[in-house]
This record gives C-alpha cells, structure tokens and sequence, in this order.
C-alpha cells in the first residue's frame, strides 16, 4: 500500500512540476521533489536524481561564482515576487490572476533562498583558497 500511495504522489507531483516549466512556478524544485519521493521506493528513480542533483549543484556553483549571473538572479527574483505582490495588490497585470501571482511570489522566494545557499556554499570555498594562498 505504501509503495502504491508513494507512486500516485510521485507521479502527481512530477506532473505538476512538469506542467510548472511552462507555466510560473518553481517547476525543477516539484520535478526534485517527486524523484526523491519516488526513489524512496524505485530504484529506477534514483538514476535521474542523482544526475539532476549534480547538475543543480553545478548550477548553484556557477551562479555564485559569475558576479553577472547572480545580478541576473538577483534582479529576476525580485521581479518574480514584485509582480506577484503587485497582482494581489490590486494592480491589473496582463496574463497573471491571483494563482499565477502566488505562484510567481514562491517561485522568487525559491530563488532567493537557492541564490543564498548558493552564496554561503561558495564564500566558504573561496576563503579556504584565499587563506591556502596566503600560507604559501
């Protein structure tokens, strides 16, 4: 039974996750989410999540390290969350109602909180480097 209810929920969540690609919302963090649920169970869903962790990691890494990507993040989250603020405040924005706008809020959300990961995992990195050089 519980490798039957694992199954559903997997599958319903890497359906929305794959639904959230196209649409606003944080799409690659539901499809994570229903291969780690999944690979509870499913041997068969461990492969791609190990190779969706090793290229999100290398993402995160690459993000941290390029001062432009970053800003690019940065600047993109804060839009993400202004405009869905925006929306349920009232002000009409075309293509996006009250789902799309909470949906664009957690998605910048997400992205912030991925950006201060991504910063507080590199910083340390570089300072190991920065003190190694100096020793020499």
């Amino acid at each position: 039974m519980k490798r039957v209810v694992v199954a559903v929920l997997g599958c319903v969540l890497l359906l929305i996750g794959i639904a959230l690609l196209v649409l606003p919302g944080p799409g690659f963090l539901l499809i994570a989410a229903a291969l780690a649920l999944l690979a509870t169970q499913f041997e068969w869903a461990k492969r791609p999540l190990q190779y969706a962790s090793g290229k999100a990691a290398a993402g995160v890494e690459e993000v941290a390290r390029s001062k432009f990507r970053a800003f690019v993040a940065v600047v993109s989250a804060v839009a993400l969350v202004a405009i869905g603020v925006l929306d349920l405040a009232g002000v009409a924005i075309p293509l996006v109602n009250a789902l799309s706008a909470v949906m664009l809020i957690i998605s910048g959300l997400v992205l912030i909180g991925t950006l201060v990961y991504a910063f507080r995992r590199v910083q340390p990195a570089s300072a190991g480097q920065q003190t190694a050089a100096a020793d020499r």
